[in-house]
């Protein structure tokens, strides 16, 4: 079975964080959904079968459709059979999410030289390309995910960091999400701006064009559709910190879980 299709473990609805909203651009499936029949589970498997024959675009393809579908679906089957996504979940903690494929990242607060990045501008710094395994704090991991943007260090030292900041705050243009992490762990190698995923640019439903990626903490510190970064005094606990999750998100060290996969 190719890569993009193992599934490493399986979330039921028990273990998805409270509050947390499955969707996929815009459309929420609060409530019971629509039960999933036999059609739909034969059809899966047949568009799973198809992706895997016909290559890229079409798997590509299949991904998508299977993401809308998954909203819908209170079984979870439609990601059990062929994970959307090349075996990520899509979530979201607001309602819709805008598109904004001219986004501007915004740089501010305590520093030197306030900046504003275009996605074509950030294309242009150099690039920092890391393979790591993805996991959420609910227990699925995507292994072997190739990452790659802009080291976040790179951004810090371009921009100056001014004294008195301990901190940084990270705002995504849902107008919801909100995350932080101290100084200290934004300049560590392996936290990037990322503007790619597997080799392509991030799509809208995976957190693009800009997003994220904490790669030593669990999924929920690698914000999504990524605004601002603001340099703080201070600490700011992000939207997942404020309902119980800890700051300091390390995976196998926060929230009473180890690093194996369940």
């Amino acid at each position: 079975m190719p890569r993009s299709l193992r599934i490493r473990a399986v979330v039921g609805p028990r273990s998805l964080p409270g509050g947390w909203r499955r969707t996929i651009d815009g459309v929420d499936p609060e409530g019971e959904g629509v039960p999933v029949g036999r059609r739909v589970v034969l059809g899966l498997l047949a568009l799973g079968a198809l992706g895997v024959a016909a290559g890229r675009p079409l798997l590509d393809a299949e991904q998508r459709v299977l993401a809308a579908i998954g909203t819908r679906d209170p079984t979870g089957l439609s990601q059990l059979l062929v994970p959307a996504g090349a075996g990520f979940r899509f979530y979201s903690v607001a309602g819709t999410v805008p598109r904004r494929p001219d986004a501007v990242l915004t740089i501010d607060g305590l520093v030197d030289r306030p900046t504003r990045l275009s996605v074509a501008e950030l294309a242009r710094l150099p690039r920092t390309e890391l393979v790591r395994d993805f996991q959420c704090v609910t227990g699925w991991r995507v292994p072997e995910v190739r990452w790659s943007g802009v080291a976040l260090p790179d951004l810090l030292d371009a921009v100056g960091v001014r004294r008195g900041a301990t901190a940084l705050d990270f705002t995504s243009y849902d107008g919801v999400y909100s995350e932080s992490l101290t100084l200290d762990q934004a300049r560590r190698r392996d936290v990037l701006v990322a503007t790619g995923l597997q080799g392509r640019p991030i799509s809208h439903a995976h957190g693009g064009p800009v997003r994220l990626a904490v790669l030593p903490m669990y999924g929920y510190k690698s914000l999504k559709w990524l605004d601002r970064i603001e340099l703080t005094a201070d600490v700011r606990p992000g939207y997942w910190e404020r309902r119980g999750y800890e700051v300091d998100g390390w995976v196998g060290r926060s929230n009473g879980r180890d690093d194996a996969p369940v």
